[in-house]
């Protein structure tokens, strides 16, 4: 299994009253970290609605903090998937801070949703496949 691993830099709009990154930043960095990984396994989100008729929809996130990040740091972060399902998948994250400390751990949950009727779509297999290289077990569940 792989990890998308990226890294962005801590700037002055990130920080918060208690000076350090505010907790809605680690939710807009996985939203970048989704996006990357549905490039990298070759579906970005024009392509998945325009192809598949599927809008990829959020339904969960939780978050556990672990360690502040500070202004003038880079993060790494990394993402991948825990499970991949007929209608949904799980998605991983991971924070660290300069110093290759554990800032963080994240989790969402996705539906795969009908651009048609709004509902829980089934993902087709071409594109269920395109998501192994970054499933945790390798295999997704039926």
């Amino acid at each position: 299994m792989k990890k998308l691993v990226f890294t962005e830099d801590i700037h002055t709009y990130h920080i918060d009253f208690a000076g350090h990154v505010s907790n809605i930043v680690y939710i807009q960095w996985m939203e970048v970290g989704r996006l990357k990984l549905l490039d990298a396994v070759g579906l970005p989100v024009h392509t998945i609605m325009q192809s598949a008729g599927i809008l990829p929809t959020l339904v969960e996130t939780g978050i556990q903090y672990k360690k502040s990040l500070f202004l003038g740091e880079k993060v790494r972060i990394e993402v991948w998937l825990s499970q991949l399902k007929n209608v949904s998948a799980v998605m991983e994250f991971r924070f660290f801070n300069d110093k290759d400390e554990l800032a963080a751990t994240a989790w969402q949950r996705g539906l795969f949703v009908s651009m048609e009727t709004r509902r829980p779509h089934r993902l087709h297999d071409k594109y269920r496949e395109c998501f192994t290289g970054y499933l945790e077990n390798g295999d997704s569940v039926q």
